[in-house]
């Protein structure tokens, strides 16, 4: 690996991701990525108890399509780097506990796949790792009762709330010949912008997609 400037990492070997999968619930496969999805659920219990539950079973569900469709092996698989946005990362833990593989729990709230990717490819690159593994997932009904009110307790959504995603996604990631590489990484900054409303997370994020550092 090599540094450009302060906060880039570039992949001389180039990890590559081997194997991808995604989860969606009904209101993200009607919209316009909809086909893309390897698999949807319709209820967003998934079959069982909680919403916490069926968040744990797409993130599941996730890493085994994505380690399938890569035609790695589980005992190939070094370590994870999964996390979601529940208290304690819950979700991936009770998500991933039947795998059996070392974890490493990822807070990135939005940027927890990105962060996935860059330590899945920081790992695999320095020979800590043969292959890695990340995840996140999120679920619209878990996270409401997480951060603003239980869908039972019937609250009016301000104008500027939020809508969680139901979904989960998993990559592979390992060194090989073929597949999407991974050729660099920068990491962000935290800048405040003042933003006092809690529901409105859209006016916190959109400026780091709209601002290009030189």
């Amino acid at each position: 690996m090599k540094r450009i400037g302060k906060r880039t990492i570039i992949f001389e070997n180039t990890p590559v991701i081997k194997g991808y999968a995604s989860i969606a619930g009904k209101k993200e496969y009607e919209g316009p990525l909809g086909k893309f999805f390897d698999s949807i659920i319709y209820d967003p219990y998934n079959g069982l108890e909680t919403f916490e539950d069926a968040e744990s079973s797409m993130q599941s569900e996730a890493v085994s399509l994505a380690i399938e469709k890569s035609k790695v092996s589980s005992d190939e698989i070094d370590y994870v780097f999964a996390g979601d946005l529940l208290n304690q990362c819950t979700g991936s833990s009770f998500g991933l506990r039947d795998f059996q593989l070392p974890f490493l729990g990822q807070y990135g709230a939005c940027s927890t796949m990105g962060q996935g990717l860059i330590m899945s490819a920081v790992f695999t690159e320095s020979g800590a790792a043969r292959n890695a593994v990340c995840a996140t997932s999120s679920h619209f009904c878990a996270a409401e009762r997480q951060y603003r009110f239980p869908l039972e307790y019937g609250s009016v959504r301000t104008p500027t709330a939020q809508w969680t995603v139901t979904g989960a996604g998993s990559c592979v990631v390992g060194n090989a010949d073929k597949g999407i590489a991974i050729a660099a990484a920068t990491v962000g900054k935290i800048i405040d912008y003042q933003v006092t409303d809690p529901n409105n997370m859209g006016a916190a994020m959109a400026p780091a997609i709209c601002i290009i550092e030189p």
